[in-house]
C-alpha cells in the first residue's frame, strides 16, 4: 500500500464529510434550464397538452435537482419551492417577453423577436437571471448562483441572482458586464458591454450591507462605464457615457461623460511624429 496515497485518501474522505463536495452534477442543472427555455421559447408551435406535459416533466426534474442539492433532507420543501416557481412562471415569462420587445424596439440592429431569442447573449443572460432570482428570493441554496454562472460562462455577462432588476431590462452586446449582488436597477434601463456595477469595498464585513449602486428608471449606461458604491444613485433619465468612473450619486436627467478630448491629425500633412509613443 502506498502510504502517501492512503493518507491523502483519508484527508479527502474527512473533507468530504465536512461538505467539501459538489452538491450535484452541474450538467443536470444546465439541461433543466435549457429544457425550460425550450418550452418557453420552442423551435416550433406546440399544442397546449404538449406544453403541459413538458412543464410537468420539467418540474419533476427541478424537484430532483433540489432534493439532490439538499441531500434529500427536505423533500417537502423542494416540492413547495417547485410549486412556487412554476406558479410564478407566467409572470416571469411576461417579464422575458417585455425584455425581448424592449431590445427589439431600441436596437437598430435587431430585425425580429426570433433573432433576439436565438442569438442575443444579453437576452439569454437576462432570462437566466429572472429564473435564478425567482429561486433566490424564495430559498437559500446553490442553484441560483450555478444558473447565473452558467449564463456567465456562455455570454461573458455576470449578473448576481440577488440583484434587483426592473422590467424591461436591455443589455446590448454585453460581454464583460458585471452586476453585483446588492445592485438595484429600475425599469427601462439599457446597459452596454464592459459596464461594472460594483462595490467600493470588498471586505467580508460588508456582506450584509448594500455595496452596489442603484440605477433608477430610464437610464442608459454606455460601454466600459464603472459605477461603484452602495450609496451611489444614478438618477432617472440619466445618460452615463462610455469609460466614465462614478463613485458619487448623479442627479436625474444628468449626462456624464469623459472630459478628455480626442485629437485628430492628418497624417499626410504632419511629419516627424512618433505615433507609437505613449
Amino acid at each position: 500500500m502506498n502510504t502517501k496515497n492512503y493518507e491523502f485518501s483519508k484527508t479527502l474522505h474527512n473533507n468530504q464529510n465536512q461538505n467539501w463536495v459538489r452538491a450535484i452534477d452541474s450538467s443536470k442543472i444546465i439541461n433543466w434550464i435549457d429544457d425550460l427555455f425550450r418550452i418557453l421559447f420552442p423551435e416550433k408551435t406546440l399544442e397546449s397538452i404538449q406544453i403541459e406535459l413538458l412543464l410537468d416533466q420539467n418540474k419533476i426534474n427541478f424537484i430532483t435537482i433540489l432534493t439532490e442539492i439538499n441531500k434529500g433532507k427536505v423533500v417537502d420543501k423542494s416540492r413547495e419551492l417547485a410549486d412556487a416557481l412554476y406558479e410564478a412562471l407566467p409572470e416571469l415569462y411576461a417579464f422575458m417577453q417585455q425584455d425581448a420587445q424592449a431590445i427589439l424596439d431600441t436596437d437598430p440592429a435587431a430585425d425580429c423577436i426570433e433573432e433576439i431569442i436565438n442569438s442575443y447573449p444579453g437576452f439569454f443572460a437576462i432570462e437566466v437571471y429572472r429564473i435564478a432570482n425567482a429561486i433566490a428570493s424564495r430559498t437559500e441554496c446553490l442553484l441560483p448562483r450555478i444558473l447565473t454562472e452558467y449564463a456567465h460562462s456562455r455570454t461573458g455577462i455576470d449578473i448576481h441572482p440577488n440583484a434587483t432588476i426592473g422590467v424591461p431590462f436591455i443589455i446590448d452586446h454585453g460581454t464583460g458586464i458585471v452586476i453585483g449582488e446588492t445592485t438595484t436597477i429600475g425599469k427601462h434601463v439599457s446597459i452596454y458591454q464592459g459596464v461594472t456595477l460594483g462595490a467600493l469595498q470588498v471586505e467580508k464585513s460588508m456582506q450584509e450591507k448594500k455595496r452596489h449602486p442603484t440605477v433608477e428608471d430610464n437610464v442608459i449606461i454606455y460601454a466600459n462605464a464603472t459605477i461603484l458604491g452602495g450609496s451611489t444613485i444614478i438618477g432617472n433619465h440619466s445618460i452615463i457615457g462610455g469609460n466614465t468612473f462614478i463613485t458619487k450619486s448623479v442627479n436625474p436627467y444628468s449626462f456624464v461623460m469623459q472630459s478628455n478630448k480626442n485629437t485628430v491629425l492628418n497624417q499626410q500633412e504632419i511629419k516627424d511624429i512618433n505615433f507609437f509613443s505613449i
